[in-house]
């Protein structure tokens, strides 16, 4: 890569200087440490404390992050206007599929999320987040002035996928969308009025998951008893607490095999076992750069889409990590949320670099002429730089 000129015109070369090289190398490396912690994890989630397990999961985890790849290089080589057009079939693909998943999914523990393909479960709920983070950036940012307001718009398309997920249920992924929804009108500007809704919003969605879902009120109850840690909390703090700074070492962790999916939601538990505080603060510590980075990159784009647009991206994905390391350390209530990068599963891992596509897509320094984006509806505004 570092061999193209800048007078090279071909596509790849165009990419190369104009993508946030800071923002993919800290991708590449989440990405990374992802693969080795799978390899830590997958004996514990294949076996047990007396039962040797395999690698097949961290085998599996590979070939997802071949995909994921693709799919983070592909996104990232959009135009806007593609961008538009892209982010607006996966959201209704996420849609229909989250629907669907409602009547012929794979019931886990109660909920049905999952689409049983064979070699692998994929959640549609996903990519609901990079879907919506892209429209409804679209929408707000267009310049031609709509019937109806354009935050009412953007309810339109959210408030279905909210419903969706209650019913799954997903409490997790309708807080994180509905937070999307919330950090999109905030930097879109929206007047006060609109926030102490989306306040009222979330509060009564909470409240609605407290008296629905037992499992729900047992996690809120759990966590607000200072007796009470928790079965995964109390083991995910024990092995913070027996990994130290350094960590025991690769593969020599121990609590690691009584976690319950040690591979997926509590992976950073792993980290702290067998790499200590060291790694655990270079995962956080790569999380706060790839916001940053995306967040700045975003404020300085001259399109106020792709300021909308990356900063709604950025959010998500920040948010998502911080709930899940959170979880772990026992700050936040147990949510059953991936680490994005890093969890096992092809779902998340693809979501993410869909997302992450997405973000290096909208903060690639392109030319004026170029940059200028025809309107997301209406006829195309030909302006001269």
């Amino acid at each position: 890569m570092t061999a193209l000129s800048r007078a090279d015109r071909s596509r790849l070369a165009a990419w190369w200087w104009t993508v946030d090289r800071t923002a993919l190398l800290a991708m590449l490396a989440l990405i990374g440490i992802g693969l080795m912690l799978a390899f830590a994890a997958s004996p514990a989630a294949t076996g047990g404390p007396i039962s040797a397990g395999d690698f097949r999961y961290a085998a599996k985890q590979i070939a997802f992050a071949l995909i994921a790849f693709l799919i983070l290089g592909s996104a990232s080589l959009l135009s806007l206007h593609q961008l538009k057009i892209v982010a607006a079939v996966a959201f209704a693909l996420a849609m229909i599929g989250s629907f669907v998943v409602l009547f012929t999914g794979s019931e886990v523990l109660g909920a049905k999320r999952w689409i049983d393909l064979g070699w692998m479960t994929l959640q549609p709920s996903e990519f609901l987040k990079p879907g919506f983070a892209v429209l409804g950036a679209a929408i707000l940012a267009d310049k031609i002035a709509m019937r109806f307001p354009k935050p009412v718009i953007t309810l339109t398309l959210v408030a279905p996928a909210l419903v969706i997920l209650m019913l799954q249920p997903d409490v997790g992924q309708t807080a994180l969308l509905l937070a999307l929804w919330a950090s999109l009108l905030f930097f879109y500007g929206v007047e006060l009025y609109w926030m102490g809704a989306l306040a009222g919003a979330g509060v009564t969605l909470a409240g609605l998951a407290y008296a629905l879902f037992p499992h729900v009120r047992h996690r809120v109850a759990q966590f607000l008893d200072p007796q009470e840690t928790g079965y995964q909390a109390g083991l995910a703090l024990k092995a913070f607490a027996h990994g130290g700074l350094t960590g025991v070492g690769p593969g020599a962790g121990t609590i690691k095999y009584r976690i319950p999916d040690a591979h997926s939601d509590f992976i950073f538990a792993v980290a702290g076992e067998e790499f200590g505080l060291v790694l655990c603060g270079i995962v956080a510590l790569l999380f706060c750069v790839l916001t940053v980075r995306i967040m700045l990159r975003s404020a300085s784009a001259r399109e106020p889409f792709a300021q909308l647009a990356g900063a709604g991206l950025a959010m998500v994905t920040a948010l998502q990590a911080f709930i899940n390391m959170g979880v772990a350390v026992s700050l936040l209530p147990a949510k059953g949320m991936t680490l994005p990068f890093i969890s096992y599963g092809g779902s998340s891992l693809f979501a993410v670099a869909l997302t992450m596509g997405f973000a290096l897509a909208v903060t690639r320094q392109r030319p004026k002429l170029e940059s200028r984006e025809r309107p997301w509806f209406g006829q195309q505004v030909v302006a001269r730089a």
